[in-house]
């Protein structure tokens, strides 16, 4: 009976232990060696730019009108057809304009209007006055034709009263030509005026028009950044004439611009293939070829002097969800190894200048020296030492257990 206790009680502890044992193994995260096509790959962040896009840019008004104001604008990312009105600025300013264009405009036809009667009527006053000199000049004249019987006295007088009608008559006709010149003059200063007026109301007219943007094509409207505030356009925002709001890319072809360091920028080259990313929408991936590699480095920020290499990447499809200004995380594939092990970096441990891993063995894990070769951003070539799929430890197995037994642990257990 005793014997059976005894058999019981071992065969219950040893339950107890493979269960604690079972439970402390089940806490040490761990990976399997794998084999297949090993990628030789950069990560960067780029954004989607549209090869050809349509630019929507603020219209170029006068200065008389102020500056521009936004009253109107589509929603970021709305699809527009062509013809829709993609914003509006505000045109307080311009109906103001036409107001007073106008008011003056009626002023100045009014004038025109008094100028031509009374031109008409000083001309009937000169006219009527040359009339009067005529006759006062046929008058001397027959007289001086009859003083053939006069006194030499009488005739020198009749001679001079007809020199005087001569003269008389000679300034009448004169002060007409002089006048209808001053007149010509005097309507073609006022139809100057009057044009000018005409002309600035047409303008303001045209601009009010030019106020109201609609769109040339369908596509979806992209708000550009407001240099001012490094932020999108909104309504509100004051803009310079000529400056660009809104951009209508074509969507069927798409690149995404990144900046490589100069550290790596010798490992990029024209072809390589490139698999994209958005980060607004994580389950989608795309693909792509590197297009370009820029000759000349740049500053990456303008606080700082890291430099950096622009590299154009031509997207290969077409989507809805891909839009320009979508930030995206692209993988250059610089290299692949076919047919290799590997496992990922953070199972990898260094002692010097050894390399090594917890494989597991058993309930338990064992140190194995390592021969690496080359890795990426997550993954490291195993060239010896390992096969594919043992289990290796993704931390230091040891140092946890160190840990679990140290007395605060076992305190707070």
């Amino acid at each position: 009976m005793k014997i059976k206790l005894k058999v019981s009680f071992l065969l219950l502890c040893l339950l107890f232990l493979s269960a604690c044992g079972k439970k402390e193994t089940q806490q040490i995260p761990e990976s399997r060696v794998m084999k297949g096509t090993f990628f030789l790959d950069l990560y960067e962040e780029g954004e989607i730019e549209a090869i050809q896009s349509t630019n929507i840019v603020a219209p170029r008004i006068s200065w008389r009108y102020g500056n521009l104001k936004i009253t109107e604008m589509v929603k970021d990312g709305q699809e527009v057809k062509a013809g829709d009105t993609l914003i509006v600025f505000d045109p307080s300013e311009v109906l103001k304009s036409i107001v007073d264009a106008e008011s003056t405009l009626e002023i100045e036809r009014a004038e025109y209007d008094r100028m031509i009667a009374q031109q008409q009527s000083d001309l009937e006053d000169l006219r009527a006055g040359y009339e009067v000199a005529r006759i006062s000049h046929e008058i001397s004249r027959i007289r001086f034709e009859s003083s053939e019987y006069e006194s030499e006295i009488n005739k020198k007088q009749i001679q001079l009263n007809l020199d005087k009608a001569d003269i008389a008559l000679q300034r009448a006709k004169e002060q007409i030509e002089n006048r209808i010149k001053i007149q010509k003059e005097e309507i073609k200063q006022k139809e100057l005026s009057i044009q000018r007026f005409v002309l600035r109301l047409d303008e303001a007219h045209e601009t009010l028009r030019q106020l109201s943007v609609v769109s040339p094509t369908s596509g979806v409207a992209i708000i550009s950044r407001n240099r001012s505030t490094n932020n999108k356009f909104q309504i509100g925002d004051q803009c310079w004439a000529g400056l660009p709001i809104i951009q209508l890319p074509d969507l069927s072809s798409l690149k995404a611009t990144v900046q490589i360091n100069e550290v790596d920028i010798s490992k990029i080259s024209k072809g390589l293939e490139v698999q994209i990313k958005p980060d607004a929408f994580s389950d989608s991936t795309f693909t792509g070829k590197v297009n370009s590699v820029a000759n000349l480095a740049i500053n990456k920020e303008r606080s700082t002097k890291i430099k950096v290499f622009p590299v154009e990447i031509l997207v290969n499809e077409a989507d809805k969800n891909l839009l320009p200004g979508l930030t995206v995380s692209c993988r250059i594939i610089m290299d692949k190894l076919e047919d290799v092990l590997y496992i990922p970096l953070d199972a990898l441990r260094m002692e010097g200048e050894r390399y090594f891993v917890y494989r597991r063995s058993g309930n338990g894990f064992e140190k194995i020296e390592i021969e690496t070769g080359i890795s990426n951003t997550d993954y490291v070539v195993v060239l010896d030492g390992l096969k594919a799929g043992d289990a290796i430890a993704l931390i230091d197995p040891f140092t946890v257990e160190e840990k679990k037994g140290t007395p605060e642990n076992i305190e707070k257990k």
